[in-house]
């Protein structure tokens, strides 16, 4: 098991800046990869950005140029850093984490419990 705690989120006005913060700690894989997810109403979850443990990032097209994705090895930490934010960002932000088991071969998931970021017009 691995277990998420995130932190940042909140209100800011359209063009401000917010940062956002996730810990894993447990069964750290790896190889893995964390990444923030994003679902705001009415709509499916989506991919914001995220980073493996080597450095390859992925950024989602709508917040590339705005939002920089970072991580902390050592201390199994990702952060966003959310910059020009815009209203239509506002959503629920997940933390998620994906390792790979070369034993099994497979992928394990594991969701954080999400926070809210809103974004006033």
């Amino acid at each position: 098991q691995v277990q998420l705690v995130e932190s940042g989120g909140g209100l800011v006005q359209a063009g401000g800046s917010l940062r956002l913060s996730c810990t894993a700690s447990g069964n750290i894989f790896r190889t893995d990869t964390m990444g923030w997810y994003r679902q705001a109403p009415g709509n499916q979850r989506e991919l914001v950005a995220a980073t493996t443990n080597g450095g390859r990032t992925n950024y989602a097209e709508s917040v590339k140029g705005r939002f920089t994705i970072s991580r902390d090895n050592a201390k199994n930490t990702v952060s966003l850093q959310m910059n020009r934010l815009k209203h239509e960002d506002t959503a629920d932000y997940y933390c998620k984490y994906s390792g790979y088991s070369s034993a099994t071969d497979r992928q394990y998931d594991y969701w954080g419990q999400g926070t809210q970021v809103t974004v006033s017009a």
